[in-house]
């Protein structure tokens, strides 16, 4: 396992790691993430064998920019875009349904929604424009803290990945995942961004 910092030679390296099937744990503007190409089955198995997490639990997604976000089919509901507008990039996750007759990448074939976040994180975003949208789950082992500095991640995760990130130390709390797949919003976990301000701006949605 390699450690690099968070700068121009650790994303050329986390590049090289990625776009050739490993696994990188990589900052975040939350918690230290388990990154993998969503289309090399091999990397994200290994994603879910590193965390222990259940194989029916499907991997939230990180994107660069809005762009990204829509290249996956998904349907950007009025309320969907206020969330956006107001939080993107930042700590809002959205669980998104499918567009109809929308074509989607193959690897999201036969899912009903996908979870997807755009890192307020310049080197994360930087990378992202360059893999394109990678699987990232918070690197703990499944139902354990989530570790705050990288030192702690390579203690919990041990030799299992291929290459880690140093961002140096990240708060704790994860972000707020609200599902807009149905007709109304729902906060189905609350993180960075308080449940009563997600309320405040859907209120005001057109």
């Amino acid at each position: 396992m390699k450690v690099v910092r968070a700068d121009d030679e650790g994303q050329r390296v986390a590049v090289e790691v990625l776009r050739g099937g490993g696994v990188a744990v990589v900052p975040t503007d939350t918690v230290y993430g388990l990154a993998a190409q969503p289309e090399d089955m091999d990397a994200v198995e290994a994603v879910y064998r590193i965390k222990g997490r259940p194989k029916g639990m499907h991997l939230p997604v990180l994107a660069a920019s809005v762009a990204q976000v829509r290249a996956l089919g998904v349907a950007f509901t009025p309320e969907a875009d206020a969330l956006a507008l107001r939080w993107w990039p930042g700590p809002l996750t959205l669980a998104f349904g499918f567009e109809d007759g929308c074509e989607r990448p193959a690897w999201l074939d036969g899912r009903a929604e996908v979870a997807v976040r755009i890192p307020d994180h310049d080197f994360l975003r930087a990378l992202l424009e360059r893999t394109g949208v990678l699987v990232v789950t918070s690197a703990n082992p499944h139902g354990a803290p989530t570790p705050h500095a990288a030192e702690d991640v390579t203690a919990g995760l041990g030799p299992s990945v291929d290459l880690v990130v140093d961002g140096g130390p990240l708060r704790e709390v994860p972000s707020t995942l609200v599902n807009v797949r149905g007709p109304l919003p729902a906060v189905e976990r609350e993180g960075a961004i308080p449940r009563d301000a997600i309320a405040a701006v859907l209120a005001e949605a057109p």
